[in-house]
């Protein structure tokens, strides 16, 4: 069967009947058609002539899409990005006799198939049957204690960007190292520092393990908190879907490819946004991140109350991670993507649908917009 490249997606080439084209389904090549499609169904909208997010699943000023009526199954998969953006698990709690906080999650390992694109399997390696796993939230300070649980039919390990003894780092050949199938293990450190990081596994070979989907972000919160916002987590990532590692041929924040375009993120005018951004993609050397109509204040890794820049777009390398923050004084559809046209044209493409209405209670430093020398808390 021969290989299907990005390269090929883009310029209109094919593949066996084992895997979809995508070109069918990212309609790059009969651009016109497709944007004579969404111009015809925005006149019957009646809606603006923005692109059409709502108007039509493919192609026009909005960018490709998927192909007309096409759509990922997402109970089939057990889960929907849409939920996974908001979707903190904040695991259970007690409080021990010293009065510390212990925390304590539970992730398993597995292997299952998802829909990555419309009629777009994968093989999938996965924490707690979702890509990405649980975006695990605690407290800086607490103790933390996470029960490993390997049901997938390789070894896996949880690896964890943080501050931890060296039997605790997940790794091969130190503390519980790798856990066979039916193996468990428990980590057991302290939240430090605050900040956004992540989780993934590290058994090798590493980038196999990484891009199967086995990784998820993991928050610690400063102790005083941060300013209340409307909050979600992008995971950028992408899927070798030939399993040849010379690149993916599907792009996603969240796993779905142009799921955001498809059901835009809904968010109130002048109200603060907050996106905890994290870069898992393999396969290539850099990721980007680009807001139109709006810029954002960035706090690389999110270990700093005060941001380094006000500005609409970063670059990210593999673990790289940021906290954004940004309010929308208009309100509309306005995009985000990659700021790298074929990641953008493969699925990392998506739509912030800002509401009409000013929210009555709005933190007035929060949404300072271009001040980033302001510090939170």
């Amino acid at each position: 069967m021969e290989k299907l490249s990005r390269r090929k997606l883009l310029i209109g080439g094919s593949a066996g009947a084992a895997l979809p084209v995508l070109h069918q389904l990212v309609p790059h090549a009969g651009l016109h058609d497709a944007i004579d499609g969404a111009n015809a169904a925005e006149q019957g909208h009646g809606g603006p002539s923005h692109g059409g997010a709502d108007a039509v699943h493919g192609g026009g000023n909005a960018g490709p899409t998927f192909r007309p009526g096409a759509a990922v199954d997402h109970a089939a998969n057990g889960f929907n990005p849409t939920q996974l953006l908001r979707e903190f698990d904040w695991g259970r709690t007690r409080r021990l006799p010293s009065g510390r906080i212990l925390r304590e999650w539970t992730l398993v390992a597995g292997d299952k198939e998802i829909e990555v694109a419309p009629g777009v399997k994968y093989a999938a390696w996965t924490y707690n049957a979702r890509v990405p796993g649980p975006t695990l939230r605690c407290r800086e300070g607490e103790l933390l204690r996470i029960r490993f649980v390997n049901g997938s039919e390789h070894p896996h390990t949880i690896h964890f960007h943080g501050l931890h003894p060296a039997e605790m780092d997940g790794v091969p050949g130190v503390g519980a190292g790798l856990i066979e199938t039916g193996g468990e293990t428990t980590y057991e450190f302290d939240a430090e520092p605050f900040g956004l990081h992540l989780y993934h596994c590290h058994a090798g070979p590493l980038a196999e393990h990484i891009a199967r989907g086995l990784y998820g972000a993991f928050i610690i919160d400063p102790k005083q908190g941060r300013p209340e916002a409307d909050e979600m987590v992008m995971a950028m990532n992408g899927f070798n879907t030939n399993f040849d590692a010379e690149g993916n041929q599907v792009y996603a924040v969240n796993t779905v490819a142009f799921h955001y375009v498809n059901e835009p993120i809904a968010v109130e005018r002048d109200a603060p946004v907050r996106i905890y951004l994290v870069n898992i993609l393999e396969y290539d050397p850099i990721n980007s991140f680009h807001i139109h109509g709006n810029f954002f204040n960035h706090f690389p890794t999110g270990t700093s109350l005060t941001p380094i820049e006000f500005t609409d777009t970063i670059m990210q390398g593999q673990a790289q991670r940021a906290v954004l923050e940004m309010c929308f004084p208009h309100a509309g559809d306005f995009m985000f993507h990659a700021h790298k046209t074929e990641f953008a044209e493969l699925g990392w493409m998506g739509f912030f649908r800002v509401g009409g209405h000013q929210r009555a209670s709005v933190p007035a430093a929060f949404c300072d917009l271009g001040d980033p020398g302001r510090v939170l808390g």
